[in-house]
């Protein structure tokens, strides 16, 4: 499809318009119109290529072939900005990294083959989310649940004031406010006592980041990348695709995972939200390399470079749990973290509880959610009351009432605004990461999941669910069949937005 955009740029940059003659020559100007007229319908139908070659779903495809042929005056811009949901050229870029990877930093001689979860009455049908992953689940792990932004940011610097060796930093936001400078000026401070540092953050996520922080951290000697989303063969002019990935490593041994960003509303101080509710992670163990890997796969593709890095296995200090960190984006050769929400639904026996800021689920998920709730398991969606994205909101009650006919019990979160990211099967398998329950996720944004296999961590994860639902509204069938005509339209109106939402 490369070849389509090229005779794109071709047909536009070649059309013979002489717009300084149309004063003087109506004739000239009306066929200069027709002509401009004729390479948008032109670029329109190729762009139709395009979608029908390159949409995941038939859905996309049907609706972008009919508006580029339609308006393609709107469509075509509109498109190569918003349409796309591949990533070119980070495949290759992976492809290269994981052999730089596996053979000169030799990951799989680092010692992690000792840690490789054995028991196959734990393993069972988990094998899918490995293979997913392309990593299996690694033992001798320690995880710390954290739950709100003094607990997370307390545990990052007092993480990063300990590192010896190195510190990677990836974030999707990054504010320049007081949370954003502390973080800023902890990574000055370790690059100024001989510690390597990397700093790598999302550009659309962070626009409003100015130049002075990050020109301030690089003349320290922190090594700072945007993730280039428009870098790449085809990415040019597009907008859709962002790193959503949230993770800090230190020395190879302690990694940081979750819901949150660097700024102050994440501790609760904004004057919109008030209070911030999100959970983050703490993993000390050999699946920190996990982590390790898929930042150095985000940083070779923004710096084309792969950093000299601790590869070596240690177990934690306390704890023996088995964890498995699944990258996933719109690099994977699958919708990879569909494919997992919906294989948490279809794996569990009696309880699945799922928290997320945003409730737009593809078609897959809403199926795996009503057969879930049909076969009797207690299906439990927590959502926030208050958002900061009116159509995701109002996209919701589109997919919320055939939801709760079916049996799902769905919460709306009362105490201030709902960021966490995680989900609790049965007694053994829960999640924290940065996959929001909605199709940017699922297809468009790059994300990272840590999964725990443990009896033992999943009542903390309960607890904390159960405390979310005390804080909550269940939502009624009655309350959704009641809306006025106008809020219906609205909603299935902002449903149709949903593949990029």
């Amino acid at each position: 499809m490369f070849r389509i955009k090229s005779l794109l740029v071709e047909a536009f940059s070649k059309a013979p318009v002489n717009f300084a003659g149309w004063a003087v020559n109506p004739s000239k100007k009306r066929r200069a119109i027709l002509l401009l007229l004729a390479v948008f319908h032109l670029s329109g139908l190729l762009s139709s290529l395009d979608a029908l070659m390159s949409s995941r779903t038939a859905q996309g495809s049907i609706a972008w072939i009919i508006s580029l042929n339609t308006f393609p005056y709107v469509a075509v811009p509109a498109y190569w900005i918003f349409g796309r949901s591949r990533f070119q050229g980070y495949i290759i870029s992976r492809q290269e990294t994981d052999h730089d990877l596996f053979t000169k930093h030799q990951l799989k001689a680092s010692g992690v083959e000792n840690f490789i979860l054995q028991s196959e009455r734990d393993r069972g049908s988990l094998q899918a989310i490995e293979r997913l992953a392309k990593m299996p689940f690694l033992q001798g792990n320690h995880a710390e649940l954290l739950i709100d932004g003094t607990a997370t940011f307390d545990s990052i610097f007092a993480g990063i004031a300990a590192a010896k060796e190195y510190v990677l930093v990836q974030f999707y936001i990054v504010r320049d406010d007081h949370v954003g400078r502390e973080l800023q000026q902890r990574l000055i401070a370790k690059a100024r006592e001989g510690v390597t540092v990397f700093f790598l953050y999302d550009e659309i996520g962070s626009y409003r980041l100015p130049h002075r922080y990050t020109a301030e951290l690089s003349q320290a000697g922190v090594n700072v990348r945007p993730f280039h989303s428009t870098k790449g063969p085809g990415n040019r002019f597009q907008l859709n695709f962002r790193n959503h990935r949230k993770i800090v490593v230190t020395d190879g041994q302690h990694g940081w995972l979750g819901g949150f960003n660097v700024g102050d509303e994440y501790l609760g101080q904004s004057p919109r939200f008030g209070a911030w509710r999100d959970t983050h992670l703490k993993i000390t163990g050999p699946a920190v390399l996990a982590m390790q890997l898929s930042f150095v796969e985000d940083w070779y593709w923004s710096a084309e470079a792969i950093p000299s890095l601790n590869w070596q296995a240690v177990a934690a200090d306390q704890g023996n749990l088995p964890v498995l960190i699944l990258p996933s984006g719109p690099a994977d050769r699958f919708e990879t973290a569909s494919l997992l929400i919906q294989h948490a639904l279809h794996s569990a026996k009696h309880r699945i509880w799922i928290a997320s800021p945003y409730f737009v689920p593809d078609e897959g998920t809403i199926a795996a959610l009503k057969l879930a709730a049909l076969r009797g398991v207690d299906v439990r969606i927590l959502i926030p009351e208050q958002t900061d994205n009116i159509l995701v909101t109002q996209a919701a009650y589109a997919f919320i009432w055939p939801l709760l006919d079916a049996g799902v019990s769905i919460y709306r979160y009362q105490e201030g605004f709902l960021h966490a990211k995680s989900f609790l099967v049965d007694e053994q398998l829960s999640a924290v990461g940065t996959v929001n329950l909605d199709n940017r996720s699922f297809r468009l944004n790059f994300e990272i999941t840590a999964l725990i296999l443990d009896t033992h961590f999943n009542q903390q994860v309960e607890q904390q669910f159960l405390i979310d639902f005390a804080h909550s509204r269940q939502m009624s069938l009655t309350e959704t069949q009641t809306r006025y005509w106008w809020q219906r339209a609205v909603s299935r109106a902002a449903h149709l937005m949903a593949p990029v939402l």
